[in-house]
């Protein structure tokens, strides 16, 4: 566990999306299970490229995959807490993307870091391609 001190900020995430946490959400041990944390990052990245850059995540040319993830755990979450998902975007590259995120609680510093790396491929291929204007858009405003 880190010094609260050190967490990062709401302030530094451009994108705040709240999470509904779940009964299902808690494990044996009363908090939210570490996999589900993955399922929250999931959600808002893809909630935002929806939302901000157009993605057709059913019928669009292109899609994106992951391909790295990770998270730091520093607090514990449970049920019913309120949550927010924070992200903000740590690197543009050509075809790819890293996301940096966090899990806040009803405090302002993070209960949990992490990161996702999605690379746009073309849907029938599954070769990479170039971000799509107006999804590459929408993350630059998150640089």
């Amino acid at each position: 566990m880190t010094d609260k001190q050190s967490r990062p900020a709401r302030e530094e995430y451009g994108y705040l999306c709240p999470v509904d946490s779940r009964w299902s959400d808690n494990d044996i041990y009363g908090h939210i299970n570490n996999v589900v944390y993955y399922s929250y990052f999931d959600s808002t990245i893809n909630r935002y490229l929806i939302d901000e850059g157009g993605l057709d995540i059913h019928q669009g040319e292109h899609i994106a995959y992951v391909v790295s993830s990770g998270c730091d755990y520093l607090e514990a979450a449970a049920y019913p807490e309120p949550l927010v998902v924070g992200m903000k975007v740590d690197k543009l590259g050509n075809s790819s993307v890293r996301y940096g995120l966090a899990l806040f609680g009803n405090e302002g510093v993070a209960k949990a870091t992490g990161f996702v790396v999605h690379v746009f491929v073309n849907r029938e291929s599954g070769r990479p391609v170039p971000i799509p204007g107006p999804l590459r858009d929408a993350l630059a405003a998150l640089s």
